[in-house]
C-alpha cells in the first residue's frame, strides 16, 4: 500500500493541532517532571510539526500524527537529560582525583588572608575541601548541593584564589613559588 504525502500549509496544520493544546499538555505533563518542562516540550513539538508538516500521510489524522511528534519529543528530552547527567557525573568523579593540591605547602604564606577575603561559598569550599581534606561529595552533602555543583564551586573558588594571590603577591604567586618572597609574608 503506497502512502501519498499531503502537502499541508503550516498555518492550517498548526491551527488543527493547537485546537487540542490542553489534551497535548496533559499528555506531556503526565510524562515529564513538571509543567514548565511540559510547556517547553510542547513548544518544541510545535516547531517540529511546522518544520515537518509535509510528512503527514493522507491516511492519518493530524492529531494522531502530532501525538507521534510528542512521543518523539519526550524520548529526545529524556535522552538529552540522561546524557547531561552522565556528563555531570563524569565531571564530578574526575575532579577530586585530577586536582588535589596541598595548598599549605605549595603556595605562599598569604593563602590564609586570601581565602578569608573570598565570597563565603568559595571560602567554605576551599577551607573544607582543599585545606580540610574533605571529599567533594561530603562537602556537597554538607552544603546541600549536588556533587557537580560542589565541583564547579570549588573550581571557581580555586580560580578566585589564584587570581587574588597573583594580585596580592605578584610574581611569587604567578610562578608558584614555594618560598614566598612577597612583602606580605615578610610582615
Amino acid at each position: 500500500m503506497e502512502h501519498r504525502v499531503l502537502t499541508v500549509v503550516s498555518k492550517e496544520l498548526f491551527e488543527r493541532i493547537n485546537a487540542h493544546r490542553a489534551k497535548f499538555l496533559g499528555f506531556l505533563t503526565a510524562r515529564v517532571e513538571d509543567m514548565e518542562t511540559a510547556e517547553d516540550l510542547l513548544q518544541s513539538a510545535y516547531l517540529k510539526a511546522i518544520e515537518r508538516n509535509c510528512q503527514i500521510r493522507d491516511d492519518e489524522s493530524s492529531v494522531a500524527w502530532f501525538y507521534r511528534v510528542l512521543r518523539n519529543t519526550i524520548i529526545d528530552h529524556y535522552r538529552r537529560r540522561a546524557a547531561r547527567a552522565k556528563a555531570h557525573e563524569e565531571f564530578a568523579a574526575e575532579t577530586p582525583s585530577s586536582f588535589e593540591p596541598d595548598l599549605l605547602q605549595t603556595v605562599c604564606a598569604c593563602i590564609g588572608d586570601v581565602v578569608r577575603e573570598l565570597k563565603p561559598e568559595y571560602r567554605s569550599a576551599i577551607e573544607s575541601v582543599d585545606l580540610g581534606n574533605m571529599p567533594v561529595e561530603d562537602f556537597a552533602k554538607s552544603e546541600q548541593i549536588s556533587a557537580n555543583n560542589a565541583s564547579v564551586r570549588l573550581h571557581r573558588a580555586r580560580k578566585a584564589v589564584a587570581k587574588h594571590l597573583t594580585t596580592v603577591c605578584g610574581a611569587c604567586a604567578e610562578h608558584k613559588c614555594v618560598d614566598c618572597t612577597c612583602r606580605r609574608s615578610q610582615l
